[in-house]
Parts: C-alpha cells; sequence; structure tokens
C-alpha cells in the first residue's frame, strides 16, 4: 500500500484509503500498537471515494479527511469519521473551497487545518488555506495571504506543527525535487526559509516529531529512493545522522510513520517497483530523546 494515511487515536493507528499497482482503496483498518494486530472494523455513514494522497487530520477523536483522489479524478471533497462511533459523515461546508488536489499536507492548530500546496494534475500548488473544524459538523474554508517570501508550488512534502510554527520539508512540482525547509509561524502569517548547512532533497517522506527531533525517513531524492534516517534538531535547526541498530527497512517512499509510546512505527511505502505492506518499528527511548512536545522555535528573521 502506498500513498495511505494513517492517523494515530489513542493506542490504535487507523489506516484509510491508499493504492497499490491496480487501483485505490477506500477501505478501514485498524491496528493496534500495543498488541501488534490488524483489525477491520465495521463503519457506517458515507463512506469517503477510493483515494490516494488525501490527508488525515486528527481533531479531538474525529479524523478529518480532505483532498485526494484517484486515477484523473481530484477530491475538494471533505469527510469525517468518528472513531467513537465509527461513523462516516459529511459536514456542512461554508465559504471558497480550496481546489481539487492531492499530495498537499494538513495539520491542525487551535480549532483550524491547515492545508498547503499539493497539486492539481496539471500543476503544482503553492496556496495555503484553513479549515475552521472548531464544529466539526459545520466546517469554514478561508484562503490566507502569508506575508514574507513564500516557498514555491510543491507537492509529497511534509509538515509539522512545532509549538506555533508548521515545518515544511522537501517537496516536488513534478520538475525539481527540493532539499528546502520552510517555516510558518501560524500566529503571524510569516514565511521564514531556514539556512541549511547541508540540505537533503526529498519527495514522498515522512516527518514525525521524537522529542527535540523530527525523525525524516526515506523518500526520493530525485534519483533514487533513500534508506537512511535523518534527524532534524529542532533546537540547533541541523541534520544529524544517526546509526540504527537492528534490519532497517528498504529504500521507500509514499509510506507513513508515526510515535507510538517511544516507538516509531512505519506503514507501507513503494520503492518504484513493489508495494510493501508490512509494519517496521523503531524503538526511540525516552533517555536518548526526551519527549519534549512544546518548546519555542528560535527561528531566524
Amino acid at each position: 500500500m502506498r500513498a495511505h494515511t494513517v492517523t494515530l487515536v489513542d493506542t490504535t493507528a487507523w489506516l484509510f484509503g491508499g493504492c497499490d499497482d491496480k487501483e485505490s482503496s477506500r477501505d478501514v483498518f485498524c491496528f493496534d500498537t500495543e498488541i501488534m494486530q490488524w483489525t477491520r472494523p465495521d463503519t457506517t455513514g458515507e463512506t469517503p471515494p477510493p483515494s490516494r494522497a488525501h490527508t488525515a487530520t486528527l481533531v479531538n477523536r474525529n479524523i478529518v479527511v480532505y483532498g485526494g483522489g484517484q486515477g484523473s479524478l481530484y477530491y475538494s471533497s471533505t469527510y469525517v469519521l468518528d472513531t467513537t462511533t465509527r461513523r462516516w459523515s459529511r459536514p456542512l461546508v461554508t465559504g471558497t473551497r480550496p481546489p481539487a488536489r492531492r499530495a498537499h499536507t494538513a495539520v491542525h492548530y487551535q480549532g483550524k487545518i491547515y492545508v498547503f500546496g499539493g497539486g492539481t494534475g496539471m500543476a503544482a500548488l503553492g496556496d495555503l488555506w484553513t479549515l475552521d473544524v472548531s464544529d466539526i459538523a459545520k466546517v469554514h474554508w478561508q484562503s490566507l495571504e502569508p506575508s514574507g517570501p513564500t516557498p514555491n508550488a510543491r507537492g509529497y512534502h511534509t509538515a509539522n506543527v512545532i509549538g506555533n510554527v508548521m515545518i515544511v520539508i522537501g517537496g516536488s512540482d513534478g520538475t525539481s525535487s527540493f532539499d528546502d525547509i520552510w517555516c510558518l509561524n501560524l500566529d503571524t502569517l510569516r514565511w521564514t526559509k531556514l539556512p541549511i548547512d547541508k540540505p537533503h532533497r526529498r519527495l514522498s517522506h515522512s516527518s514525525t516529531q521524537v522529542g527535540s527531533y523530527l525523525f525524516i525517513f526515506g523518500g526520493h531524492d530525485g534519483d533514487r529512493y533513500a534508506q537512511n534516517l535523518l534527524l532534524f534538531n529542532l533546537a540547533t535547526l541541523t541534520f544529524e545522522e544517526w546509526g540504527t541498530l537492528g534490519k532497517a527497512p528498504r529504500a521507500r517512499g509514499y509510506h507513513v510513520t508515526l510515535l507510538a509510546d517511544g516507538r516509531l512505527f512505519l506503514f507501507g511505502g513503494y520503492d518504484g517497483a513493489k508495494q510493501f505492506d508490512e509494519v517496521h518499528l523503531l524503538d526511540a527511548p525516552p533517555a536518548y530523546f526526551p519527549q519534549v512536545t512544546h518548546f519555542d522555535l528560535k527561528i531566524p528573521e
């Protein structure tokens, strides 16, 4: 499976969608990160169509699925999965909707989902939108115009929220692979490009916060799929490359990683020839990576 989403709710990872060589999926699976077991929950309501390269953002115990597509189709629709009742619904949507897209990012901050970039099938996008989800049954779109220099249009990048900052890493516009890192202050809506001494080109990688680091695994560097694990130090704003023990996953992109109880889980992916459906696990002991969940980033002006 590739281009799927996996969203952690308590100790359960909820997988939705994705594709293989033949078709896209609309299935939901649950992985218990404590007993390492897959189940397929029975869901009700209005299920989204088969989709890949969508986003699935956790809001309380609801998973908000936006965008994505299959084949030549691109979606602009929003669906909500209540993980308590296991019921899908389509909220009432107000405001001007963004263009349909996939390969974008979506992060949750103070009652709003920030959607950045992606692609329409014809061109990469560099726009920024918010979806107000303070009332999950009635959501509202708004287009934003941040200040400062802006990132190039891109898709298959990553975005993480650290404090009040959204950090965007890499991506591609369909022609070039990017090695830049951008920070958006979500309070002032100002972009800043970080000066990076030793940048790494990446698209379709994953980026997960582990303490004061972002763990960046895999992806494509413009020439080949990568297998190495990069650590971006959020205190020094520099890359570090650490060795790991055990058998590392094969090079891949279009996978998902998430942190659960001090362990980094990796789901699926694709290496250009082979689809992966396995789960890999990397222990990230708090003794090595203190579980700092909030601190102020010192972003250069």
